[in-house]
């Protein structure tokens, strides 16, 4: 939609504008924050000058205080790059596309290595702000809320498996704090994309690739554990851990009042406050179901993987089978509600 190629007309905000905007919204409560991105107007130098003028009239001239997420623009000057990240809260340079093939097919404009360079300078700076912050109390932050990205899920083919194994590895090479999915939606006609008559934009599968995104930032799993080469497709019925629980039974049940940290956080239903909780709680007592669901814990997954002084929940009957149907049962409401276009006109 927006290629430069297409006849469409543009639209802009001046520096003046957009900061004006935006502490006139904040003033009225109506905002906290900002999150400033453009397309590329003239160079991407040229566009980081008209993003540092719109952040230095809100921080210096206006004394805006709130949160400000900043997009980097590949191919800015370093220079330019460094001083947006002096005024923003967060940077994030999108990755877009999860491969530099379909990234060469569906935006041809981009390359994979002007996108990485700032992400690698980012971290850089990052890493050399901290580094003088603790010298000195005084020193100007630098991005001091970290670095993201993002990228499109669903416009091209690669697997779930790939998407993962591409978070995992930014996350430990660029220090990322976050990696966000966008279900792809189609919004023009074009032979290099699905259609837009047939094709329903892949929500569900969005919302698995977060949950699996937060197992590697939080319960310390790997995307090797999630998916395989042979198996490169999260399950759409269970929820990621649900289904490693599920594909390596012989790790459980897990007993919660000798269960180390890491363990207990590969349990359905146990998450990271209340695997602290009960590594707190059971210093003074032996732990009980009663005891787990007090602590926060989702008996209604857990109880099929855990054992209380030796003792499942009274009367439950743990099958392969049954397991398998009372988790695929609990997760039926939470799915996403199936994607319909509106349209503006009767039918």
């Amino acid at each position: 939609m927006n290629r430069t190629s297409n006849d469409l007309p543009r639209a802009m905000f001046t520096p003046r504008e957009l900061a004006d905007l935006t502490i006139d919204f904040y003033r009225r409560n109506y905002i906290e924050g900002l999150f400033l991105s453009s397309a590329v107007v003239r160079s991407p130098d040229y566009t980081t000058e008209l993003m540092i003028r719109t952040l230095t009239l809100l921080r210096e001239d206006y004394g805006f205080s709130g949160y400000i997420h900043a997009k980097a623009i590949p191919g800015a000057d370093p220079l330019l790059t460094a001083r947006l990240g002096r005024l923003a809260d967060r940077l994030s340079v999108n990755i877009e596309l999860p491969s530099s093939k379909s990234l060469a097919l569906l935006a041809p404009d981009k390359k994979t290595d002007a996108i990485f360079q700032p992400m690698a300078q980012i971290k850089q700076e990052i890493l050399q702000s901290k580094a003088e912050r603790q010298k000195f109390r005084h020193a100007p932050a630098f991005a001091p809320a970290g670095q993201s990205t993002q990228m499109i899920v669903g416009a091209s083919d690669e697997t779930d498996y790939h998407i993962l194994k591409l978070s995992e590895g930014m996350y430990r090479k660029y220090g990322l704090k976050r990696v966000f999915f966008s279900a792809y939606v189609p919004v023009t006609h074009s032979p290099l994309l699905p259609s837009p008559l047939s094709f329903r934009p892949p929500l569900l599968r969005e919302h698995r690739l977060y949950q699996s995104d937060w197992l590697l930032r939080f319960y310390h799993f790997q995307a090797d554990e999630l998916l395989s080469p042979d198996h490169p497709t999260l399950n759409p019925q269970l929820d990621p851990k649900c289904s490693w629980a599920m594909s390596h039974l012989e790790y459980f049940p897990v007993e919660v009042n000798t269960a180390d940290y890491h363990t207990l956080l590969r349990v359905p239903g146990i998450g990271v406050v209340s695997a602290r909780r009960i590594l707190s709680a059971r210093r003074w007592r032996s732990l009980d179901h009663t005891a787990l669901g007090k602590l926060g814990v989702v008996l209604k997954r857990a109880q099929y993987f855990i054992t209380c002084s030796g003792k499942m929940t009274p009367a439950l009957r743990v099958t392969p089978a049954g397991v398998l149907r009372a988790l695929t049962l609990l997760e039926a409401p939470a799915l996403p509600a199936p994607y319909e276009q509106l349209s503006l006109f009767p039918a």
